[in-house]
């Protein structure tokens, strides 16, 4: 359990929404195309991807203000970006997290975009677009005054630096001279081997590679390059140097002239890593918003490795999200089954938990109505593709307008607690609508199962699991078995007393 426990909870459960940060830096859109490789082209000796889904997120510095917007805080970003499609794609991205693009300059350069070609979970090809070319002097400077500007607004300052142009030196050492000036902390994520350019900052958080090149000792002399770093601290007066070492963790170095000289070391949590890709923006977005909020430097850099632990296990470029944290950092123990039926707040909630853990989550839905052998079936069915199975139930509107006026023969609230009280079901949660798509965008399962005369083509939410790495499974429906051929049963025998009756 963290140090700081109730404090962490506090602030990622609305703490963080009084928090104002700025992101300056690169600017970049991360574009997906997922597709099946089914053959070797004729044309060349290459893979064929018979194309079957594409998706944008933000990337660089943009990616950077996600992760922080996902904790909750209000982000205020400043960049550059063209006049094209692209830009219109991420600032659409940026505009519906509530990111403040006020900073952000239009530029003559193209928009920064990395498309990656993705087949069976294997990247085959990345298209980079972006100029050499430098930023214009007049945009630099346009860039330079709305950084400014924007620094007596917050309480933090992340530099991105992918280094693509736009976090140049004179800017770098504006933006940290105002913020010193206004007591605000700066954190500085490197991609230049000179740390001079970040001179004063609160502190710079390269990984093992990036200081190796700063430092010129291998990244393999893990004592020697630790101490290396900490003599730069010392150079370019950080108040501490936070270094991410991948599978190792994270590492604060704090040189002699703080008083409080010495290395603290976060281990990384142990869990399946998918994707890599945006977990540096994670770590720094989530230390800068954890000391910008109060915390000890320890504790900060806890919550921050915490965070990119949860990134990690997802496939692209996602930012973490303040509800996952909490679900890490409060385990929830054995649950009866009135303790499954949840709402979709803490069923997000549940299922964060779920899968910070490692848990592979399952999801199936329907009417329910009746239980009968096929509905046991298919729920048993599913339990083989993951570890949590997740019911999603048709409401008794959603029923009536699928099944008809005649339906549903039981209510939701019984449907939903005989369904809570089988052993294969994990958590069932209620959705009003005719299909359970919105309930799949927001619990994002790894699995997607139906049952039935389905294809995975015709499966609701089939293309947004299979963007985001997950799988679609179709299982065999048990003939003979159907809540239709019990009711036409019931009506054409009618009970001992329905025959008095008569």
């Amino acid at each position: 359990m963290l140090p700081e426990l109730h404090s962490i909870l506090n602030l990622l459960e609305g703490g963080f929404s009084q928090l104002k940060v700025l992101v300056i830096g690169d600017i970049m859109l991360d574009r997906y195309i997922h597709g099946e490789v089914e053959r070797i082209s004729p044309e060349a000796p290459v893979p064929v991807i018979r194309h079957a889904q594409r998706y944008e997120r933000a990337g660089g510095a943009a990616n950077v203000a996600m992760n922080l917007a996902g904790l909750g805080c209000q982000t205020f970003l400043a960049g550059l970006w063209g006049a094209d499609s692209e830009q219109a794609e991420l600032a659409a991205i940026l505009d519906r997290a509530g990111i403040n693009t006020a900073g952000v300059v239009s530029s003559s350069l193209p928009t920064i975009s990395k498309t990656r070609i993705v087949g069976r979970m294997q990247q085959l090809l990345r298209l980079d677009i972006e100029s050499r070319d430098p930023v214009p002097a007049v945009e630099g400077q346009h860039l330079q005054e709305r950084a400014v500007e924007l620094i007596a607004k917050v309480h933090a300052v992340v530099l991105s630096d992918y280094a693509k142009g736009a976090l140049t030196r004179s800017l770098s050492e504006a933006v940290i001279r105002a913020a010193r000036t206004a007591g605000i902390p700066v954190f500085a994520d490197p991609k230049t081997p000179d740390f001079s350019k970040y001179s004063g900052a609160t502190t710079v958080c390269p990984n093992l590679g990036e200081l190796s090149a700063a430092t010129g000792i291998p990244s393999h002399h893990t004592d020697e390059l630790l101490a290396a770093a900490q003599a730069l601290a010392t150079e370019h007066d950080f108040k501490f140097l936070t270094v991410t070492m991948s599978e190792k963790g994270i590492t604060v170095l704090r040189p002699p002239s703080t008083g409080n000289p010495g290395i603290y070391h976060s281990p990384a949590r142990a869990r399946e890593v998918f994707d890599v890709s945006g977990a540096g923006d994670t770590v720094i977005a989530t230390l800068a918003a954890g000391v910008a909020g109060g915390l000890q430097i320890e504790t900060a850099v806890e919550l921050a490795n915490l965070a990119a632990g949860i990134v990690v296990s997802k496939v692209g470029t996602v930012p973490i999200a303040a509800h996952e944290l909490v679900a890490a950092l409060t385990p929830s123990s054995g649950l009866t089954a009135g303790e499954k039926i949840l709402d979709l707040d803490r069923l997000k909630l549940r299922v964060a938990e779920w899968r910070s853990s490692g848990e592979t989550i399952v999801f199936t839905n329907g009417c329910f109505d009746l239980l009968h052998v096929g509905h046991i079936t298919l729920l048993e069915d599913c339990r083989r593709f993951g570890s949590k199975l997740v019911l999603g139930l048709n409401a008794d509107a959603s029923v009536c307008r699928l099944k008809g006026p005649t339906r549903p023969i039981v209510s939701e609230r019984e449907r939903a607690r005989v369904m809570a009280a089988l052993a294969a079901v994990d958590a069932v949660v209620l959705f009003e609508e005719d299909t359970p798509l919105e309930l799949i965008r927001a619990l994002r399962p790894n699995v997607l199962v139906k049952g039935g005369d389905y294809t995975v083509e015709t499966v609701v939410g089939h293309e947004d699991v299979l963007a985001y790495g997950g799988r679609v499974e179709i299982v065999p429906t048990v003939e003979g078995f159907s809540t239709t051929n019990i009711v036409k049963k019931l009506t054409a025998n009618p009970t001992p007393s329905e025959e008095i009756k008569k």
